[in-house]
């Protein structure tokens, strides 16, 4: 059942989260977080998400603080360092963030980055990590077939895990898996798993060799879970540039799937000058398990009155949503 909107509001508390490093045009994060009877919750859509997208989030944060987590299959999570679109001169100390991390998503596309750009910061990641280290890029969706083709050659010699979300469109991941097959780089989808109307076409078509799952894009663990048995295919649990309490979500359904071959991107806590709660990696793992803010970080993180004000009534039409959808 659907929580009155007055029991999410009795909890809330709305933070911002500096960012050590620019990442996906964000240098501030912003999210709320509240408590159901099993625990604390976080609701942070991007801002430029509109409500019947951003509902979906909603659901996830109430399932995740109402209802129980499911039963774990691991106490630890493997988790990948992110590397933003920095100068490579920066790549070694973003590392550095990561202790103990094998694997290193590089993101690569960027706007007003060039390809030399991006083959550069890859470069310094494998340097940094060594031949044993993994590294798998990230575009965001941002090329079309032929500029992904032509990266990918660009960036094969440092022997990819694989390529997440190149292009936007399932019919151009699938055009594009075809033509760089014979390269054995994988692609992974993203974007057109968390954000499309039928999470399951990409696996369909063919479009994809793994899927990257986000339990609040996708409305909670349990639906995040039905993803992933019926796409049939390898799953990567990653963050949504969550805060300690989303990314214990993460952990949780990390946890929870069958078979977990990949490094998961649930280290972004490293990239806050300070999160709510201690959940960057140690050893390259983190812990699952509920995560409870410290008190005095939710006070020295606390949003403006005015973003305040924005979120609250954000989160109030969205949970309006539910309620239309529910009834």
């Amino acid at each position: 059942m659907l929580p009155a909107l007055e029991d999410l509001l009795a909890t809330a508390r709305v933070v911002a989260l500096p960012m050590t490093t620019r990442f996906r045009g964000v240098t501030v994060r912003e999210a709320v977080l509240f408590e159901g009877p099993e625990g604390w919750a976080e609701f942070s859509p991007f801002t430029e998400y509109a409500d019947a997208e951003a509902s979906v989030w909603l659901a996830a944060a109430i399932d995740f603080a109402w209802n129980p987590r499911p039963a774990a299959r691991r106490d630890r999570i493997r988790v990948n360092a992110t590397v933003p679109a920095v100068e490579a001169s920066h790549v070694a100390s973003v590392l550095a963030q990561f202790p103990g991390c094998r694997t290193a998503k590089v993101k690569v596309a960027a706007p007003g980055r060039q390809l030399a750009d991006d083959v550069a910061r890859v470069r310094a990641a494998r340097e940094e990590l060594g031949p044993e280290g993994r590294i798998r890029v990230d575009a965001n969706a941002a090329w079309n077939v032929d500029e992904a083709e032509r990266a990918l050659h660009a960036l094969a010699e440092f022997d990819l895990e694989y390529a997440e979300q190149p292009c936007a469109s399932i019919e151009e991941l699938a055009e594009l898996r075809t033509r760089v097959k014979h390269m054995g780089i994988p692609i992974a989808a993203d974007e057109s798993v968390r954000r499309a109307s039928d999470p399951l076409a990409v696996a369909r078509a063919g479009a994809a060799d793994l899927v990257v799952i986000k339990a609040q894009p996708l409305g909670g663990i349990a639906r995040a879970l039905d993803i992933v048995a019926e796409a049939g295919l390898p799953a990567i649990v990653s963050s949504a540039l969550d805060t300690a309490i989303g990314l214990s979500q993460g952990a949780a359904l990390a946890a929870a799937l069958p078979q977990l071959d990949y490094d998961c991107g649930l280290g972004t806590s490293a990239l806050f000058a300070q999160d709510l709660a201690d959940l960057s990696p140690a050893d390259g793992t983190i812990p699952v398990g509920r995560v409870v803010p410290h008190a005095d970080r939710l006070d020295k993180r606390a949003a403006s009155a005015d973003r305040r004000e924005w979120w609250l009534e954000r989160l109030a039409r969205c949970h309006a949503v539910l309620a239309a959808s529910a009834g």
